[in-house]
């Protein structure tokens, strides 16, 4: 153990634990304190006395003994502990966050462990973090509350407007089958309109599905899937795949609306800048990773030069959302894939809770 070696005697030794104002310990393999220098006194509030009599388990947080249970067998087995955080229980009840670097010496089945109080570290990073989780959780309420939205809107369009436009079709209807008594051009400006009649409720549904799909709600997630490439391969005269290998039970209940999100404005982005031929889409399961793959062989774009753009932002925005990775893969004249994985069943790390997000 070349630490210890090169401390050659006691007086270095004792010189050493006193000198620094890292906290300095030596413990028996009893999990027991053997020697602390005043730094460790301090930092707790115990004495020498109070600390060497409890087993150092005894200091440690209820939470973090666990893992400091199993870095210490790791230890012991030779290998050398960096690095490594845990919670202290001070004499007067506070908590402080200590960061070790261990070494053990089989030959005198002693540790030599050396820390830094990082508590106000600690304390900035967990803020940060607190602060991020809840404007994440705002982020994803306001997903929320837009296909909300989106849906109505879709239900607005579909059962209002379109039965409106229904009724005006059936009138033309009516009027195109009683045209005996009008005259010739009043007959054409009847076919005309029925035509725009017919028009217009086809594209009051395709724009209510593609503002809220509720076929995902009605049928699932595979066959609103295998729906859009089937659109897409007719509007835009694109061969267009969809095949799936994992259970649809096994994703959260956002990951269908997002991954038909991502795909829809990939193919759109297909149909817009790719010029390709083929596009195939996949959703498969690998351990307990779900993965949207969109594939096209198009002419492909400089990734680095296009990193920053609004259409890339949001595809990585909203796979963030469900905290998902997405990872674009192009080069010019080779294509793009788009890769989405997202763990199954996993526990959202931010739910909505606060009356404040709504």
């Amino acid at each position: 153990m070349s630490l210890l070696n090169g401390i050659s005697t006691e007086a270095e030794l004792a010189a050493f634990f006193e000198l620094t104002p890292d906290l300095v310990c030596i413990a028996g393999i009893d999990g027991y304190f053997k020697k602390v220098n005043q730094a460790v006194i301090d930092k707790l509030g115990y004495t020498k006395e109070e600390l060497f009599a409890q087993p150092i388990a005894t200091f440690i947080f209820a939470e973090d003994q666990t893992v400091t249970l199993n870095n210490r067998a790791g230890l012991l087995a030779g290998i050398p502990l960096r690095n490594f955080i845990n919670r202290y229980v001070t004499k007067s009840g506070q908590l402080v966050w200590l960061e070790w670097t261990s070494v053990y010496s089989p030959d005198k089945e002693i540790v030599f462990a050396i820390a830094k109080d990082v508590t106000e570290r600690k304390e900035i990073e967990l803020e940060v973090e607190k602060k991020y989780n809840k404007f994440k959780s705002l982020a994803t309420h306001l997903k929320t509350r837009i296909e909300k939205d989106k849906k109505f809107l879709a239900y607005e369009l579909h059962e209002e407007i379109a039965q409106l436009v229904v009724v005006l079709k059936m009138d033309m209807e009516w009027m195109d089958n009683n045209s005996q008594v009008l005259s010739e051009s009043y007959a054409k400006r009847i076919d005309h309109a029925l035509a725009i009649s017919k028009l217009l409720v086809k594209a009051i549904q395709k724009i209510s599905f593609s503002i809220s799909p509720s076929m995902i709600d009605e049928l699932g997630l595979n066959a609103s899937m295998e729906w859009l490439c089937n659109e897409f391969s007719l509007l835009n005269n694109v061969h267009c795949s969809f095949t799936h290998s994992y259970n649809e039970d096994s994703i959260t209940d956002e990951t269908p609306t997002d991954f038909f999100r991502i795909c829809q404005e990939c193919l759109a982005n297909v149909a817009k800048h790719a010029q390709a031929t083929t596009v195939e889409v996949s959703i498969t399961a690998r351990g307990n990773t779900v993965t949207l793959l969109i594939k096209d062989d198009g002419k492909g774009f400089d990734i680095n030069k296009l990193k920053n753009s609004p259409g890339l932002l949001s595809l990585q925005e909203r796979a963030a959302s469900i905290n998902a990775i997405l990872t674009i893969t192009s080069q010019p004249g080779s294509g793009t894939t788009v890769n989405c994985s997202v763990e199954k069943n996993q526990e959202r790390l931010m739910k909505i809770c606060s009356p404040e997000f709504y």
